[in-house]
């Protein structure tokens, strides 16, 4: 038996647009706040209830799940990806929302392709390298990396 899929374009809804935001397509970006100069690459998904803060970069395949808040002069690099559930009984939340964890970024902070990022809080002027997993907050600045992420040096 043949049965059509259901198709989704890709989509801009909801959100809230500060001047000079520039977009590279395909993206889906709902329910957000996005402040001035801010530059999200293509591939990208943005969910509700999160803010991007200003001269902020996002570059191609990140995702940005719900409850993330990202401040202002940071650079996300490729394919870095957001969680906000931590499987908390032994499996996924399933849309039970109280379970979500929220995600704050500092200003001025560096976040290298390719990471995962647990929900923590990250100071400002941190820089995060390639390939890391952040599982715990960032208090003081510095770099940081590796699996899981440790502080490697000050800036």
């Amino acid at each position: 038996m043949l049965v059509e899929p259901k198709i989704f374009q890709s989509q801009i809804i909801d959100t809230i647009f500060k001047k000079n935001v520039s977009i590279v397509e395909p993206v889906n970006i709902y329910g957000s706040n996005i402040s001035t100069n801010v530059f999200i690459g293509p591939f990208v998904e943005i969910q509700k209830n999160t803010k991007i803060g200003e001269n902020t970069k996002i570059q191609s395949h990140s995702f940005i799940c719900e409850q993330v808040i990202i401040g202002k002069n940071c650079f996300i690099g490729h394919g870095v990806c957001f969680i906000n559930d931590i499987f908390s009984d032994g499996k996924p939340a399933c849309g039970d929302k109280d379970k979500w964890k929220e995600t704050v970024i500092g200003d001025n902070v560096s976040i290298g392709s390719n990471v995962t990022l647990l929900p923590v809080r990250i100071c400002n002027d941190v820089v995060i390298g390639a390939g890391s997993v952040v599982t715990k907050d960032i208090k003081k600045p510095g770099t940081y990396y590796g699996n899981p992420a440790r502080k490697q040096k000050d800036l």
